[in-house]
């Protein structure tokens, strides 16, 4: 952790979160075979188009982060992460994150909703797990 990722409150600030869990994102892709080779070959990615993050205790300066994830879902286009932030082995934040495969037409540069080729969607399905029960939560005020 940086010494400029402390806010004013003295403690991690919001978007530092998102961005330790974005690498632990790249982690699951690299694991289900999604990793740069696999993008610059196939001319294709992930793209997060949905991420909820839950904020659950204050991180302070100069703590060891750890992040667990786990693949929770997929469709054939479709990948649903879970991430769990940990520091000093207490769970202070989760993300979940549902993710398209989008691959990209060389000839004009337009990106579209695509399958996994097969050996990522076997790799997807032989690490998914159940959800836990705190995915799929909305915010409610009332």
């Amino acid at each position: 952790m940086l010494a400029e990722w402390i806010d004013y409150n003295g403690h991690l600030s919001e978007p530092y979160y998102v961005l330790v869990l974005g690498h632990a994102t790249d982690a699951v892709m690299d694991a289900v075979g999604l990793g740069p080779a696999y993008r610059e070959a196939a001319q294709a990615s992930l793209y997060t188009v949905e991420a909820h993050v839950r904020y659950l205790d204050q991180v302070g300066p100069g703590e060891l982060l750890e992040a667990r994830s786990w693949v929770i879902g997929s469709t054939p286009k479709l990948l649903w992460i879970w991430h769990e932030l940990y520091a000093a082995g207490s769970l202070r934040a989760t993300e979940e994150i549902l993710g398209v495969h989008v691959g990209t037409d060389p000839d004009t540069a337009t990106a579209r909703t695509t399958p996994f080729p097969a050996e990522v969607a076997a790799a997807i399905e032989a690490a998914r797990v159940p959800p836990p029960p705190e995915a799929s939560r909305s915010i409610l005020v009332s």
